[in-house]
């Protein structure tokens, strides 16, 4: 019924119950989840994750906070995982200029080196911004890159459109059902469904009724309501496309 497009079950939050919650998820509606790596280990542990459970799926990737020993050699680690028959993306990766945590000049080189790498093995990619909406655009942009999705996105409309022409999804997750996501619920309403996934980016970033809370994908729930209200729709419809949007990216 949900397509998790993006959640870290590999993450410590998970460490005491991580067994019994993803043996429960596909029970509870989940028919496919993508676990997305941040760094070299959690992107090894994403495809042991894959392997284990026939509904996971994972990608690999440098998350912008992670760059600390990022090289030519992390390149050809991030190459070899994605040959791996159940990794399925490239990410995440981007940009995040809310800490700072790496000079902006390195974020922008090693993200440009990702879209490369993303590009000669033909995957999608899924990319994180944060504070750094039209740098991310014109990287993304500038590279041959023409698939993807905009995890979690937090720009504006008119942007969120202009990625969808260049062949990118959008990514709404729990943000949208807060009560200040008047500019989420304007992405929403501005793209048609078939350009949305849904993700809960597990542990975090819970929705309401749960916010504050450690986030699971059985919480993709509130997340489809939300969006059905502001699309005036039915919840069924919007998982059924959103559904449907995971899997021609992803497979």
């Amino acid at each position: 019924m949900y397509f998790e497009s993006h959640a870290h079950f590999d993450a410590i939050q998970f460490k005491e119950d991580r067994e019994e919650l993803l043996g429960l998820l596909p029970s509870c509606g989940i028919d496919y989840l993508v676990n997305v790596g941040c760094d070299v280990k959690s992107s090894k542990q994403s495809i042991r994750l894959a392997e284990r459970y026939d509904y996971i799926y994972a990608a690999v990737g440098i998350h912008p906070h992670e760059l600390y020993d990022m090289s030519s050699k992390t390149m050809e680690e991030l190459r070899r995982l994605s040959q791996h028959k159940k990794v399925v993306a490239l990410g995440e990766m981007g940009l995040d200029y809310y800490y700072d945590t790496h000079p902006r000049e390195l974020q922008q080189f090693w993200f440009r080196q990702q879209l490369r790498l993303a590009e000669s093995v033909n995957k999608p990619v899924i990319i994180h911004s944060r504070d750094a909406s039209q740098e991310t655009f014109d990287i993304i942009a500038a590279s041959n890159v023409r698939r993807g999705v905009i995890h979690c996105y937090s720009g504006a409309a008119p942007m969120a459109v202009e990625y969808t022409k260049m062949g990118y999804y959008i990514g709404i997750g729990g943000v949208v059902t807060f009560p200040n996501s008047k500019k989420i619920a304007e992405v929403v309403e501005a793209l048609p469904l078939e350009k949305i996934l849904i993700e809960t980016d597990s542990p975090y970033l819970a929705p309401i009724p749960n916010r504050g809370k450690r986030n699971d994908s059985r919480n993709l729930e509130f997340i489809v309501n939300k969006i059905a209200e502001i699309k005036e729709t039915t919840p069924e419809i919007v998982a059924e496309i959103t559904g449907k949007n995971g899997q021609n990216l992803f497979f």
